[in-house]
């Protein structure tokens, strides 16, 4: 006889109800319902078009320089242009020379440029390419003012320079005095030089000494001495003398003393020692 034996087992609960039209979404999908809503947000057309855009950009360095190493040629010629007085095309030419023979686009201007610009004449110097296998070099010469201490020139910028050929800047004032002081001898220079203009008396030089002492040549080779002190009140001096009484006798004189408080002392040329008379 067979025993019955009862088995019982939990209830389960039954299953809530079901919304209708609603679905139902397991442990799994639930966690992905955000992300999908964020992917959904993004603007994935202009996302793309930005990618696009940066690539580009990142390609065309490499792009440009492709194309620069495809059309870059060797510099056959060089060509100088400027007014010149110092400095000749050909001597030019030669300086630049060691460019000839290497890249047209690699090759830096500015090199170029400094390396003409260590000449004695040359203030400046432009240069740029011209395709597709030449430099053109403009340059600009220094324009000299005025001799400076029988060995060098200075240019109207108050600039010192020493070329080998200064002889080639024709006929100028002679200047003199320290090198750290050529502006201020440049700015007396030009002083004097304006008012003796104006009266119609040449300027041929002005000298100032290592102990601060001016004299002044005129074209006609008439040296005046003008000490240290009162430099300007002994120029305006010299000049009314000059005016009312030694123009008349310009050739026969060759040094006039203005460092007198009343007049001027006349050394003339007929005479070895300074006469000592005062006008």
């Amino acid at each position: 006889m067979l025993d019955r034996v009862l088995v019982r087992s939990r209830a389960v609960p039954p299953e809530p109800p079901r919304r209708r039209g609603a679905t139902s979404i397991g442990p799994e999908g639930s966690s992905f319902g955000p992300l999908r809503q964020l992917l959904a947000a993004v603007p994935w057309q202009q996302v793309g078009l930005g990618g696009v855009i940066i690539l580009l950009a990142a390609m065309v360095p490499w792009g440009t320089g492709q194309v620069l190493a495809a059309m870059d040629r060797k510099i056959m010629a060089i060509d100088v242009a400027g007014q010149l007085v110092g400095e000749t095309r050909t001597a030019l030419e030669r300086e630049a020379g060691d460019w000839l023979g290497k890249s047209f686009f690699a090759t830096d201007l500015a090199d170029v440029k400094a390396d003409l610009e260590q000449r004695p004449w040359v203030e400046s110097a432009a240069v740029k390419r011209v395709w597709p296998d030449r430099l053109l070099i403009e340059i600009r010469e220094k324009k000299p003012l005025a001799y400076w201490n029988n060995d060098k020139l200075v240019s109207r910028s108050g600039q010192l320079f020493a070329p080998a050929n200064r002889d080639v800047a024709g006929k100028l004032p002679l200047l003199s005095g320290p090198d750290e002081r050529v502006s201020e001898v440049i700015r007396m220079a030009r002083s004097f030089a304006e008012t003796l203009t104006e009266r119609g008396i040449g300027f041929a030089g002005l000298t100032l000494e290592e102990r601060g002492a001016w004299t002044l040549t005129l074209a006609n080779g008439i040296e005046v001495a003008l000490g240290r002190d009162q430099v300007e009140e002994r120029f305006e001096r010299f000049l009314t003398v000059y005016e009312g009484r030694l123009a008349v006798r310009a050739d026969e004189v060759r040094r006039v003393d203005a460092r007198y408080t009343n007049g001027v002392a006349v050394q003339w040329k007929n005479l070895d020692p300074a006469s000592g008379a005062k006008s």
